[in-house]
């Protein structure tokens, strides 16, 4: 699915009140009551809400359950909660669908709805574009619900703490005696993920837990690793999590203070797993952003990597085509399908807990065997990006990179789906390597861009 009018990769993101109104909140209520009850043809139809700790999170549900109402759907409000756990509920208790309230890692004004489907995945591009028509005044006018068929609001907060109890039941091991660090990014983990960490007897130590609707992701959680660190040097801790604004990502901290990523995660979990004879064809789906690391350590331990563009929406669908179990990215989107159909941070906390206790050593050891490539990052400001990244001089140059390079480092290029960007991505063995190759490329992409501008 590209990018809709006002749908991107991640459901409807935008400031609140700017083109994300409590309004169009509504509409989008209308519509899907309406859409789900023809496709059940009149059936009864019942929507699951979460949302994060924003301010305009309250404003955009009221919104958006009248409009469900009004269209004569039940709406049943988790409120504040995670992604994970609406996908979970809907699952769970078949609902016929979930909406989530948040813009994830974004700052406290900008807020998003997130559409799941009743497999507890992302709504499919069709239902989108329908939206989209009807926001625009394309779809003709809805009727309003009447008397008894108008629908229902229920206070479901039930349904998280099922969710909970679900994650608490997945804990193989007693967490007696771990001093753990949670960074709940002060938005939807901050209630949840303290109550499993204390059931399974973790001592747990707080951060980023005092949500004001203001403060979401405010030099805290998995986009400011920062905090975390100091405090679990400070305090003494065996290991750190943190949590983005709705729950969905997860990096951890080690008791040196060393963080591990997306990526990192992705191999411990792959190597336990694999001990553990629970790597079903033994592969792993990463994006093709993943630390070029990743790809070599896995190689050595015999697992194959799928390789996906660069969202979970992507991810999501290569394992579910190759029945893979553990798949994510770099910025801490793990998932694991057996147990999750989409990213859940709590749950991948959960899971390095357990390689943790199951080998009986310290966090700082998780990782041992992974080599990390140095990696160099650069954006280039285009008018036109087919035009630069099809230009012979920077095809054969690009080409001569990834020769030299072959097996021990590699140079991406390619188009930003969101600004007229081009992003080169280099990564080698040693930093040295990594700066000339890279170096060399972005002389040739800036002298061509100069051209074409003057």
């Amino acid at each position: 699915m590209g990018m809709g009018k006002y749908f991107g990769t991640d459901g409807f993101r935008g400031e609140a009140g700017e083109n994300l109104t409590a309004e169009r909140a509504f509409a989008i209520g209308r519509f899907l009551g309406a859409y789900y009850e023809q496709k059940k043809s009149g059936a009864g139809v019942r929507a699951v809400i979460g949302k994060d700790t924003r301010r305009s999170s309250y404003m955009l549900e009221y919104a958006l359950v009248s409009g469900l109402a009004a269209s004569g759907a039940d709406a049943y409000l988790l409120h504040v909660t995670t992604t994970p756990s609406v996908a979970y509920t809907v699952r769970a208790e078949g609902f016929d669908c979930g909406i989530m309230i948040s813009a994830s890692h974004n700052p406290y004004y900008d807020n998003g709805i997130k559409l799941i489907n009743a497999d507890g995945e992302k709504t499919d591009g069709e239902v989108i574009s329908l939206i989209e028509q009807y926001l625009d005044g394309i779809i003709p006018t809805i009727p309003y619900a009447k008397r008894e068929k108008i629908g229902r609001i229920i206070d479901h907060a039930a349904g998280r703490s099922a969710y909970v109890s679900y994650l608490i039941a997945l804990g193989e091991f007693s967490f007696c005696g771990v001093k753990v660090g949670l960074d709940c990014a002060n938005g939807s983990t901050w209630t949840i993920a303290r109550q499993v960490f204390e059931a399974l007897g973790a001592s747990v130590t707080l951060v980023g837990d005092e949500p004001n609707g203001l403060n979401i992701n405010l030099d805290c959680g998995s986009t400011h690793i920062e905090r975390l660190r100091q405090t679990v040097l400070e305090k003494g801790l065996d290991v750190g999590f943190a949590y983005d604004g709705d729950g969905d990502r997860c990096f951890c901290v080690d008791e040196k203070g060393n963080v591990l990523t997306g990526d990192h995660i992705l191999y411990i979990c792959a190597k336990y797993m694999k001990e553990k004879g629970e790597l079903t064809g033994n592969t792993v789906t990463a994006t093709v952003m993943s630390n070029y690391g990743l790809f070599r350590s896995l190689a050595e331990l015999g697992i194959g990597c799928i390789r996906t563009a660069v969202g979970d929406k992507f991810v999501c669908d290569a394992m579910r085509e190759s029945a893979c179990r553990l798949g994510g990215e770099q910025s801490g989107h793990v998932i694991f399908s057996r147990y999750a159909s989409t990213g859940d941070g709590i749950l991948t906390s959960l899971k390095i807990m357990e390689v943790m206790l199951a080998r009986g050593i310290k966090a700082s050891a998780l990782a041992d065997g992974f080599v990390f490539y140095p990696q160099i990052l650069h954006n280039f400001r285009v008018t036109d990006q087919n035009a630069v990244l099809e230009d012979p001089r920077v095809k054969s140059v690009w080409e001569r990179a990834n020769l030299a390079l072959a097996d021990r480092g590699r140079i991406l290029l390619r188009p930003s789906g969101t600004e007229p960007v081009i992003r080169l991505m280099a990564e080698a063995e040693t930093e040295a390597v990594c700066r000339f190759w890279a170096q060399t490329v972005i002389d040739t992409v800036k002298a061509v861009i100069e051209e074409s501008a003057s």
